[in-house]
């Protein structure tokens, strides 16, 4: 007896860990985090050639166009933009149910209502991605996401995860009956399992690889342009990465005197590629 109460704890202790990381954001959030900072910098490094390179781009993009790294990135793989499209409706949804903000329970109000959370955002997220990929890429997204935000709804019935304030009573064995308690099927427990495992994959292995290799192909995160640069007495053409706007003209990295430099009369190039991706450097 003694064995069966200590196993029990246990598994209380797990459930109340689990919880507690779902409201303080869990380990999608902290992956996340060291994505958006990480992966930014490594792209200008690489792609400028770091060290004071780098600062200078920073520096010439201002903190407010920081953010536009990661952006462009984004927004020129589509892979990568559907995946961390995924992670994120997963991440915030997991969040929100955590805090209570997901009603659980029976009844048809409160079904609709579940219904309405799961689907809203990951038809967003399939609209965002169609329009800038193309229809099956945001139908992909979208399918997926619901997924992972489906199987969160999942994990709640079948008791792996607990809605805030909820005290988890005893554990109760699939097959028992007369008691009135919603006990999961077999394979509701495994689909619960499998959604876990696909989110973890997911988060810490596929969003991660996805971003360095983006960081690392050698492609500008922002739009290349052709301008007019004047240095004293001379004035060349020049191929500028584009770091911002100042009147009519261009700030930008400059690709042939490796400085920051100031171009009028620009006109865009369609290749983004600056150097060999890293793995054949």
């Amino acid at each position: 007896m003694a064995e069966t109460g200590s196993d029990t704890r246990t598994g209380s202790d797990r459930e109340d860990a689990a919880r507690s990381a779902d409201r303080k954001g869990g380990p999608g959030h902290t992956v996340l985090l060291a994505v958006a900072l990480a992966v930014p910098v490594t792209k200008v490094a690489y792609t400028v050639g770091g060290g004071a390179a780098a600062r200078d781009v920073f520096i010439g993009m201002e903190p407010a166009n920081w953010p536009d790294v990661l952006i462009g990135m984004v927004l020129t793989d589509p892979l990568l933009a559907s995946v961390l499209a995924v992670v994120v409706s997963r991440v915030v949804f997991a969040l929100f149910a955590a805090r209570g903000a997901v009603p659980v329970g029976g009844g048809v109000l409160r079904a609709l209502q579940r219904a309405a959370l799961t689907v809203v955002n990951p038809v967003a997220m399939g609209v965002v991605d169609a329009c800038f990929f193309g229809p099956w890429w945001g139908l992909g997204t979208g399918l997926a996401a619901y997924a992972l935000r489906k199987g969160v709804v999942v994990e709640y019935r079948t008791g792996r995860r607990r809605s805030h304030g909820h005290r988890a009573g005893p554990r109760a064995t699939a097959g028992s009956h007369g008691d009135g308690v919603y006990r999961p099927s077999r394979g509701l427990r495994r689909a619960a399992a499998l959604e876990q495992w696909a989110a973890l994959g997911l988060t810490t292995l596929a969003l991660p690889v996805l971003a360095f290799v983006a960081a690392l192909d050698g492609q500008a995160w922002t739009s290349i342009v052709r301008c007019q640069v004047t240095d004293g007495t001379r004035t060349e053409s020049n191929r500028l990465i584009e770091l911002g706007r100042k009147g009519n003209g261009v700030v930008g990295w400059n690709l042939d005197t490796e400085e920051i430099s100031n171009g009028a009369g620009c006109t865009g190039e369609e290749s983004l590629h600056v150097r060999e991706p890293w793995w054949r450097d």
